[in-house]
């Protein structure tokens, strides 16, 4: 995974923290199955506030800001 200018390799059973505002993309460059539990915290738990830098999975991204 990337997170800010971090790369990580998570294995199974393993974990990170992404810090509130931190850029992030997950890629699986295994062969088995990814699953993903996403545990959010704090005072406000909505979706709307994600902002997409960049997507390759086709959703609506009208206001989407393309990292250089």
């Amino acid at each position: 995974m990337t997170r800010g200018d971090e790369v990580l390799i998570l294995r199974r059973t393993k974990s990170t923290y992404i810090p509130l505002g931190t850029p992030h993309r997950l890629k699986n460059p295994g062969i088995v199955p990814l699953e993903i539990i996403e545990v959010q915290s704090g005072a406000y738990l909505g979706e709307d506030d994600i902002v997409r830098f960049q997507d390759h999975y086709g959703r609506d991204v009208k206001d989407a800001i393309e990292l250089k």
